[in-house]
Parts: structure tokens; C-alpha cells; sequence
């Protein structure tokens, strides 16, 4: 993700439930400027149950060696046409280092790309596509989110959160959900219609 408060606004309650099912869950940003930032990064990655990391910055070559040492099986990150120019260039970044780390290690065997502000790329809407049920995991997600006390969580993410995770929850009859978009690897979609 391109910020420290992004994978928990857009897959917080993902990440939350992947960690209670016993994956082994890691956030990956660059390292913001606001050592402030950083620290909020890290204690709500620990409300989610996850690492948080953080690297110089989004280049291509920080990129491959993050992913050859992570080696996840699965990778969130931004839409390719987010409208938030710092989203776009993570996406596009992660999406120029995957075909060698992939050819090399086998991982990420899936990529998906997180909502965005109110549900809107510079394209169009985002497509409902792997939703998922973040109702058990919704309030660890709602705390890891204000743990980013530094940015308008009460007044703005939050309440756009809120408003997105019941219109995704109700796309498959729960109360919140969070959707995520395949993007391709090496021309290979995932089979698993789940994360």
C-alpha cells in the first residue's frame, strides 16, 4: 500500500480475519516522512495482527527484494487506476516487479486490488468482484483505523469505511464486507474465487 493508514481503510477487516485464521499477515508501505505516521502504521498493524514493515520507497528494485523476502502467497494493493496519484504509482511499481519474482519464486500466487474512495477509479466504479465477510472482524478493523489519529479518520475515512463496508456486506446478505479485484499474474488469474 502507498500509506500507512491504507491496508487497514480499504482491507483492514481482511487482514484482521486472515490473521485470527492463523496466516501470517504483513503490511508493507514506504516509509512516510511523518515519523508520526510510521508509528501509527505499526501500532494499528499490531491491532490487526499483523507486521508492519516498511521500505525507502516504492521503486521497482525495493519492490522485488520486499516480495522475494516476503514471499507472500497473496498480495492487496491499490487499483492500476486509483485517483490517488501516490496509489496508482504503488500499483503500477509492484505491477512492473512481478513478473521476475514470480518467475523466480513462485509468489505472489494472487494479486488483488482494494477498494478505493467511494468505490471510484478514474475510470469508473470498482467491480464487485472477491467479497468478503469482515463482520466478525470489522471492529478490529475500526480500531486500527482511528489508531491513525494524525488523519481525518472521525471525520472522513471512517465514516466512508462505514459507508463501504455495508454496501459490500450487503452485496452478500452480511452486515460488512470488503471487496477486492483479481489482477492478473503472468496472464494467470487466481481459480480461488476467495483470498
Amino acid at each position: 500500500m502507498a500509506h500507512p493508514d491504507d491496508a487497514e481503510l480499504w482491507a483492514g477487516g481482511t487482514l484482521a480475519r486472515l490473521s485470527r485464521a492463523g496466516c501470517t499477515v504483513t503490511i508493507s508501505v514506504p516509509e512516510h516522512p511523518e515519523t508520526v505516521r510510521n508509528a501509527e502504521g505499526a501500532f494499528a498493524a499490531d491491532l490487526l495482527g499483523a507486521t508492519f514493515r516498511s521500505y525507502a520507497e516504492p521503486t521497482v528494485d525495493t519492490l522485488r527484494e520486499l516480495l522475494d523476502a516476503i514471499r507472500p502467497e497473496v498480495v492487496i494493493t491499490h487499483s492500476l487506476d486509483d485517483v490517488h496519484p501516490d496509489h496508482r504509482q504503488v500499483a503500477h511499481t509492484l505491477n512492473a516487479a512481478l513478473p521476475d519474482v514470480v518467475i523466480s519464486t513462485g509468489c505472489p500466487q494472487r494479486v488483488y486490488s482494494s477498494d478505493t474512495y467511494n468505490g471510484l477509479t478514474s475510470t469508473g466504479t470498482v467491480a464487485a468482484h472477491t467479497i468478503v465477510d469482515v463482520t466478525a472482524s470489522w471492529d478490529a478493523k475500526m480500531r486500527a483505523l482511528a489508531a491513525h489519529a494524525s488523519q481525518p479518520i472521525a471525520e472522513h475515512f471512517g465514516p466512508m469505511a462505514e459507508t463501504l463496508g455495508r454496501v459490500w456486506g450487503g452485496r452478500i446478505g452480511v452486515t460488512y464486507g470488503e471487496n477486492f479485484v483479481p489482477l492478473p499474474v503472468l496472464g494467470r488469474l487466481p481459480a480461488s474465487s476467495t483470498l
